[in-house]
């Protein structure tokens, strides 16, 4: 493989344009033989290179650092709709046209919004990968903003708004919990949006977030697979050469301020069942304990083999639904739970039983097998996330945006091996103590 140092010397002697120039910023090992190097180029674009023989595909990504938590009030959903509007075309490859290009080469194609981020993907054959970066770098540089475009999207999203949330008892539910939990955090509005504020976006708002948002100092471009660096490097320069930064506003704060008492919410909406959802302040990704608390997660409530799980669900048939979860996002969250009781069963009977189990988890350590049990499944998981291309971009260009770390999987990997019954119990005694959590009820009606 070219030196990389070298490598980038000779692409910005190449080029004329400041924007152009290439440094190198260091590799890292990505397990096993693999390295994963990052690039950027004088106006701010971001990249990072795996190269990996073992198949002749290629997944290319371009994560923007852009999600909910960036919106103004009034403006909530904005980052997933112009997620939407990415599809809407150029002039030289208009509406539906980027989809049949790619459907041609047999490529496989979508891209997905959440609170921290916004990812667009191509994984196709490796010769193929000129198409994505020439499709890519196009719309991201010549897209197609009008009002045709922006109305037929508002009501896509809209219809999937009401799908998802305001038709969906758990939707609804969950919606209800956040805004409960952390409505004083940029993670207390829901991703897609407020309806309200759905219905009021402008196309002078959506270029507005285009120009603010979508320049290359706000790009990591992710290239995973089989294919050529310096080759793939060259084409980048090229294909991106037109792009400008712009002035990244500063990120919102989170409020570092913890509820002192639970609070409760009663929602009667059309459910067969009673059920409940707790949420109590959860660490950012970055925090230590957020290992802690994904491996309690597991070992309480992930499946017939989990503790609580097995109890109330298999033993006790107290409840017919039951999983927590704790999202990997940049700010703190969320440690979330949700029940849904066994018919003809009353909630609070669940709710009463998992509060027992949380007690004796914040009281005793658990014991060392079932801990080593646990992270062997969370392990696993995880190594089996990297077997594809796209898997392997995908872990790059998630820790690059939320740690700036491109091989943060492997460093992830070994602080669950390293988790200890005394970092569970600490970890539980801070995070999972009744007075601070939201609950929310959901009666039949």
């Amino acid at each position: 493989m070219t030196d990389p140092t070298e490598l980038a010397r000779r692409l910005s002697r190449s080029t004329g344009r400041r924007h152009s120039k290439l440094r190198f910023e260091g590799g890292a090992a990505f397990g096993g033989d693999l390295e994963v190097r990052s690039w950027r180029f004088g106006h701010g674009l971001r990249v990072k290179t795996l190269v990996d023989r073992s198949a002749p595909v290629v997944s290319y990504q371009t994560w923007l650092g852009v999600g909910s938590r960036h919106e103004a009030p009034g403006k909530t959903g904005l980052a997933h709709f112009f997620e939407h509007l990415m599809f809407s075309g150029t002039e030289r490859f208009p509406h539906g046209e980027l989809d049949r290009r790619l459907e041609e080469v047999g490529a496989e194609s979508n891209a997905a919004t959440w609170t921290d981020w916004t990812c667009y993907y191509e994984n196709l054959p490796a010769r193929e990968l000129p198409l994505a970066i020439t499709l890519e770098a196009d719309r991201l540089t010549h897209l197609v903003l009008d009002p045709a475009n922006v109305e037929s999207e508002r009501e896509v999203v809209l219809s999937e708004r009401r799908d998802r949330v305001d038709d969906d008892v758990e939707g609804r539910a969950s919606e209800a919990l956040w805004s409960t939990l952390l409505g004083e955090s940029p993670y207390g509005h829901p991703t897609i949006g407020w309806e309200a504020d759905i219905r009021g976006y402008t196309v002078a708002d959506c270029r507005a977030f285009h120009r603010t948002w979508y320049a290359p100092n706000n790009v990591t471009i992710v290239v995973a697979g089989d294919f050529e660096e310096d080759a793939v490097l060259a084409r980048l320069q090229e294909a991106y050469r037109d792009l400008s930064p712009a002035r990244l506003p500063d990120g919102p704060a989170s409020s570092s301020r913890r509820p002192k008492r639970e609070r409760r919410v009663e929602l009667a909406l059309p459910s067969s069942v009673e059920r409940v959802l707790l949420g109590w302040p959860g660490p950012a990704f970055s925090d230590p304990d957020w290992v802690a608390l994904a491996v309690l997660g597991e070992l309480l409530f992930g499946g017939r083999h989990a503790r609580i799980y097995r109890d109330l669900v298999l033993d006790r048939e107290l409840a017919s639904e039951l999983y927590a979860s704790i999202p990997p996002f940049a700010l703190p969250s969320i440690f979330e739970v949700a029940i849904g009781a066994r018919a003809g069963r009353p909630v609070e009977r669940a709710l009463e039983a998992l509060d027992r189990h949380l007690e004796r988890v914040c009281r005793e350590p658990v014991q060392g097998d079932e801990l080593e049990a646990t992270k062997a499944r969370l392990e696993l998981s995880m190594l089996s996330a990297l077997e594809s291309a796209h898997g392997k971009g995908d872990q790059i260009g998630f820790f690059s945006q939320i740690m700036d770390e491109p091989a943060g999987s492997f460093r992830r990997l070994a602080a669950y091996q390293a988790l200890t019954p005394a970092d569970l119990l600490r970890a539980a005694r801070r995070w999972l103590a009744p007075k601070g959590r939201a609950v929310v009820k959901v009666k039949p009606s």
